[in-house]
């Protein structure tokens, strides 16, 4: 039996940048004081995600207090190569670190989300660090990003194992035997190119942090009936294109997913840019454009988690990577009129290939009977992708596959829906 992958192994070198040197630092801000967590049910998944407080922390060679952008002066100057691509680029940075930010549970994920703006000549890296037990774990590299990709390619970095723990493509995981952790801090680095003046901008850094829980499937369904008219897209259309980014069908799950929520929220590239990848129509060529634009060049893939969402933010949109509870959780997104990508992993009756060792679609609505109404891009047409799969089918790929990952993509400043009372917000 075929299974459908949006996923990959992670086996080219590290990105490599040299210690820089700086001769000022230009903020430190006093640390906010410890907030009251809202605290962990036992009998509840144990997930939690917070922004950064932009206006807080320490930085040395960035200002403002959201966005980030370097300084005028302080910046440290060293050498960024580019493990796929130039070697000895002469750089200007500056670095900024959130405060520490407590979580009520022990966890042992982490996954990093930006809104980033980096102009040509610049780019940014992204960088988490944890504590618990009484001792900090070293900074680990969530990924190095840019918006384009003529100055250097996005890149997360393998090879960072340590006793505390690793970071698979997007996610840090604590190793087994690591002792519990219970706070994290983040670290945004903005380069430029030597002798550029252009800077990079962070509007927003955050994270979200999980521990393992065993679910009760299926979850609760109100019989609110709902669907989202959201454009119906298939991987399978863009078989063999682009083979230097991975060659569309299995490989463009995330891609294709993500511009099918842009196509439902009137957003994406300009038909200028499009141009450079021209499809049969106007959507494919949204697919096209997007998957070129979240590609990871470490692991060789288009379906790194929040490069996709740190791509939609790029035309006027916020967005994060979280984990949803329940079906019941992903309704009170869509009854605000946010279509969610969901990640899925497992046997799943009227898949197209029967079972995915890692998969990405659009959650649209629920039916009257609290299935759910999908657009899933294995599909072998684009008619095709519009797909309803049985409740408790479902959560178990995306609950017991991902933990109930989502991208979150929605308009700049539409209000979100409320958290769950009485659980620690995990949006």
């Amino acid at each position: 039996m075929l299974a459908a992958a949006c996923v990959g192994t992670p086996t080219p070198p590290d990105e490599g940048t040299s210690t820089p040197q700086s001769s000022e630092v230009v903020r430190t801000s006093t640390p906010a004081p410890t907030p009251t967590l809202v605290p962990q049910p036992a009998d509840a998944p144990a997930v939690s995600f917070a922004r950064a407080d932009l206006s807080r922390g320490s930085a040395s060679g960035v200002t403002g207090s959201g966005p980030l952008a370097l300084a005028a002066s302080g910046l440290a100057t060293g050498i960024y190569d580019d493990p796929y691509g130039q070697s000895g680029i002469g750089v200007e940075s500056g670095s900024w670190t959130s405060d520490w930010v407590p979580v009520a549970f022990a966890f042992d994920e982490l996954v990093a989300s930006w809104n980033a703006e980096t102009p040509a000549t610049t780019w940014i890296r992204i960088e988490m660090q944890a504590r618990g037990a009484g001792r900090e774990t070293k900074f680990y590299t969530m990924m190095t990003w840019a918006s384009g990709d003529t100055d250097i390619h996005r890149t997360s970095a393998s090879g960072q194992q340590s006793a505390d723990g690793d970071v698979k493509i997007d996610t840090f995981k604590r190793a087994a035997a690591a002792p519990p952790l219970d706070s994290y801090r983040l670290r945004a680095t903005l380069y430029r190119r030597a002798g550029s003046t252009a800077t990079p901008s962070v509007q927003m850094l955050a994270a979200m942090v999980s521990a393992a829980f065993k679910y009760e499937i299926p979850s609760a369904f109100d019989g609110s009936a709902i669907d989202l008219q959201v454009p119906a897209l298939s991987q399978e259309e863009h078989k063999g294109e682009f083979p230097e980014y991975d060659g569309g069908g299995e490989a463009w799950c995330s891609p294709t997913s993500t511009a099918m929520v842009l196509g439902a929220l009137g957003g994406g590239p300009s038909d200028d840019e499009l141009q450079t990848f021209p499809g049969p129509d106007y959507d494919d060529a949204q697919v096209d454009y997007a998957a070129r634009y979240s590609y990871d060049w470490n692991y060789k893939g288009a379906g790194n988690w929040p490069a996709n969402v740190a791509y939609a933010t790029r035309f006027g949109f916020e967005g994060f990577v979280t984990r949803l509870r329940s079906l019941s959780e992903a309704q009170r997104f869509i009854a605000t009129s946010i279509p969610l990508v969901a990640s899925i992993n497992g046997d799943l009756p009227g898949f197209l290939f029967g079972k995915t060792n890692g998969h990405l679609l659009v959650i649209r609505g629920f039916d009257a009977n609290g299935d759910v109404i999908t657009n899933d891009p294995a599909a072998k047409t684009n008619p095709d992708a519009r797909k309803v799969y049985g409740r408790a089918d479902f959560e178990r790929v995306w609950l017991g596959g991902s933990g109930g990952i989502v991208y979150v993509i929605y308009p700049r400043g539409k209000a979100l829906p409320p958290n769950v009372a009485g659980l620690p917000p995990n949006w």
